[in-house]
């Protein structure tokens, strides 16, 4: 990856941002006067991001301390940062950014990076993501929809195009730049696939100028296609041992020739012949968030979508759109609800806890029966975002979903009893 070229370019970022940028190039010049200009060395003890998280050091499957010599509190010595990348590393605190041991390959997943109707501008978290990716140095970045803030019949083409243009300058020209792909799914804010009663796209206008953007030569993700005719609504492409399929999870049912096409696709030999399978969609199969806790927010027929995807051997379902990251399995299915960078962070069905803007750095472990591992940070703090600060499960309409880490033998009869009081024994089941 050509990680100088985030410092070549000259991208619009959000005013807040800038200023955040701006005191913390300050703390640096600080902390330089007061140490030698070199990377921090590992330190004997676990790092952490926060006294209140220092159990664990990071997200894994099974929860475990990841080994503190593996990890690391700065960026290694031999890569040099951006300026305003390194500013935010070290503005965490003395022991700078928690970087997690990589994998053989490393995905930043974000989501939901769009404001209010018709918006050209970002939240300063989606700003604050692409400034540090220098940082996480991921192999690619993989996002689950609403990278622009449409859905609105009276958006005119050229609203449309401006908002396609400034989701470039902020994420995607510097990604391009830095020689980083980028896989996508279409969210219900870029291209609606929802359909009126005659059949047709209540939102053809936005999904004609999504499709004339991302068809553009000069817009090229840089991803490796196995299938693009229907780009970029459903495709698949690969990279290194890993096969991506994107559907178009925007609206709440996909036609049956769409899902034919999936399990096709699923069965080619490109995807028999990899050694992960990734399905990235907008709309997740289970709810979990409030507001989104009702038919037309998930995928229907969920269970079936599962059942299908499982029979495919398909490992993970990254999602977004419940605007809350929530590591899950059911099943034999881990999903991946993604966090949101941009505007409306929402609360979990059945929690009190306050709902957080996070961004995930997903890395896969070829040789590690589990395959992944997250490691997911609160975007406005930079602290981690630890399992057992999440729900150990939740209960939306159409079924429960397990966190990561906990299996259904693992659920107190209390808990089992709370779920059944909300919905049915059938439903409770993970």
């Amino acid at each position: 990856m050509n990680w100088h070229g985030w410092t070549d370019g000259k991208y619009i970022l959000s005013w807040q941002f800038g200023l955040q940028v701006l005191l913390s190039l300050c703390l640096v010049l600080v902390l330089h006067g007061c140490r030698p200009q070199v990377s921090v060395p590992p330190s004997t003890d676990p790092p952490v991001a926060d006294p209140s998280v220092a159990d664990t050091a990071t997200v894994t499957e099974t929860n475990t301390d990841v080994d503190p010599s593996q990890a690391e509190t700065s960026n290694p010595a031999d890569i040099a940062l951006p300026p305003e990348t390194e500013a935010l590393v070290a503005s965490v605190g003395p022991d700078g950014l928690f970087n997690p041991p990589r994998g053989d390959v490393r995905l930043v997943v974000i989501s939901d990076l769009n404001g209010a109707y018709g918006s050209t501008d970002y939240d300063p978290e989606v700003d604050k993501a692409i400034t540090l990716l220098p940082f996480w140095q991921p192999d690619m970045v993989v996002c689950s929809g609403d990278m622009v803030a449409g859905q609105n019949p009276t958006l005119s083409v050229e609203q449309l195009q401006a908002m396609w243009a400034a989701f470039d300058d902020h994420v995607a020209a510097p990604l391009r730049q830095a020689n980083v792909p980028y896989g996508f799914t279409i969210g219900n804010h870029d291209a609606s696939g929802a359909q009126g009663i005659s059949g047709g796209f209540l939102f053809e206008r936005e999904r004609t100028v999504a499709r004339d953007y991302w068809n553009d030569p000069a817009h090229n993700p840089g991803i490796e296609f196995v299938d693009r005719q229907d780009f970029p609504f459903y495709y698949s492409f690969k990279f290194n041992d890993i096969f991506l399929v994107a559907w178009d999870g925007s609206s709440f049912k996909i036609p049956q020739d769409k899902l034919d096409w999936v399990e096709q696709t699923l069965e080619s030999p490109e995807a028999q012949s990899a050694r992960i399978k990734v399905l990235l969609g907008h709309l997740p199969l289970y709810a979990i968030t409030v507001g989104r806790d009702s038919p037309g927010e998930v995928m229907a027929n969920a269970d079936q979508l599962r059942e299908m995807l499982e029979k495919h051997q398909v490992h993970t379902y990254i999602s977004g759109h419940h605007h809350a990251y929530y590591p899950a399995h059911k099943g034999d299915l881990q999903l991946l609800h993604t966090g949101i960078l941009g505007s409306g962070p929402r609360p979990f069905v059945g929690s009190s806890s306050s709902p957080r803007k996070a961004l995930t750095v997903l890395d896969v472990n070829f040789a590690d029966p589990d395959l992944t591992t997250y490691t997911t940070y609160d975007m406005q703090t930079l602290a981690l975002i630890q399992f057992e600060e999440l729900p150990r499960f939740i209960s939306g309409h159409n079924g429960m979903v397990l966190r990561r880490d906990v299996e259904m033998e693992d659920l107190s009869q209390e808990e089992r009893s709370r779920c059944e009081a909300q919905l049915s024994a059938e439903l409770c089941r993970a």
